[in-house]
């Protein structure tokens, strides 16, 4: 018996390992389509159908010097002046109104530290009436500031994680890298509602600066140059946006990532920019193209600094592998090609 007992389990497992490699083959010859499927998923998600967002490019009206020393977290267009917040630790974190023909700094001060001496990472900002709300990442504390003389009113707390901020006209609307975005009381800073985000049906996480238009909130997606269009009643995106190729490569190895959408209603374009670029550009969101928007030059307010570039909370990026899928699925339609997407450090 004890022979036998030990040459059964041999034989099951000479069993399991004939099975194994009979799928590892089947697997392998099923390869290409397998690689293009998981592309597709990890990219979008599900097959595309009619209500898939639209594919857009932007197109580029005009460019202006930005401070390439700003680290860029949030960016809101008011009669006619930037105000922009920075991020960074030990005590540069700044709130700065911006002259945005020249890239000047007409007022400017540092985020001022907590009671408890605590200093602030600045992130995102919105404007109620005359007021600027400016959320601090894990500080978990917005601040209020007087419009016009940036002087600190109030401050509200909140749980977790503070990245964009925009509001609709009723309601502030905040992300914290997440899926899901946070419906907030301008007044009070409590929570009024959540709205859980999906792309082509799939959670669409990682959705950073915020700008609210109309009944949509454009999101920038963190580590990538795509920015998605999201259906404030549904959660849906409604539109993606590739904002690739706006730098140089040479303006690219002193910057960061694209971190900053200002809508201007009375031309009905958009002026983005990011951390530390020497650029703020206007633009337009137009159908994709095979060719892609060319990249402009304009002249730096300060000049061009070595800055070495980071994740979006200062953490050093020491390499960045980019993947870019170069033949859609067969199941997305003629001329809905996906977009390329950067696989970069994460955001810690």
């Amino acid at each position: 018996m004890r022979g036998s007992s030990v040459r059964l389990p041999r034989l099951v497992a000479a069993l399991v390992i004939a099975a194994a490699a009979a799928a590892s083959l089947t697997i392998a010859a099923k390869a290409p389509s397998f690689a293009t499927a998981v592309a597709a998923r990890a990219t979008h998600g599900p097959a595309a159908t009619a209500d898939s967002p639209r594919l857009l490019r932007v197109e580029v009206l005009n460019v202006r010097p930005h401070d390439p020393t700003a680290f860029t977290q949030g960016l809101l267009l008011h009669d006619g002046y930037l105000y922009e917040s920075t991020g960074r630790g030990g005590g540069e974190a700044r709130l700065r109104k911006v002259d945005p023909n020249t890239g000047v700094a007409l007022r400017e001060i540092y985020v001022p530290p907590g009671e408890d001496g605590r200093l602030y990472w600045g992130e995102g900002l919105a404007r109620v009436d005359q007021r600027l709300l400016q959320l601090t990442y894990r500080g978990e504390v917005a601040l209020e500031y007087d419009l016009d003389t940036f002087s600190l009113q109030r401050t509200y707390p909140y749980t977790g994680e503070g990245w964009g901020l925009c509001h609709d006209g009723t309601r502030l609307v905040m992300s914290n890298g997440s899926a899901e975005l946070a419906f907030r009381d301008p007044d009070t800073f409590t929570v009024t509602g959540r709205l859980a985000v999906t792309d082509d049906g799939w959670p669409r996480d990682r959705l950073n600066e915020l700008e609210c238009v109309d009944d949509l909130v454009y999101a920038n997606i963190f580590t990538t140059d795509t920015i998605v269009a999201i259906d404030v009643t549904t959660g849906a995106v409604t539109a993606r946006i590739d904002a690739s190729g706006l730098l140089t490569p040479e303006e690219e190895l002193q910057a960061d990532v694209l971190n900053g959408i200002a809508y201007d209603p009375d031309n009905g374009t958009f002026l983005l920019t990011g951390k530390h670029w020497p650029k703020l550009f206007e633009v337009r969101f137009v159908p994709l193209a095979t060719t892609p928007a060319p990249s402009a030059s304009a002249t730096s307010a300060t000049g061009t600094p070595t800055v070495t570039p980071t994740g979006d909370h200062g953490t050093p990026v020491t390499a960045t592998a980019t993947a870019t899928v170069t033949q859609a699925p067969t199941d997305v339609p003629v001329g809905e090609a996906l977009l390329p997407i950067s696989l970069q450090p994460a955001r810690r």
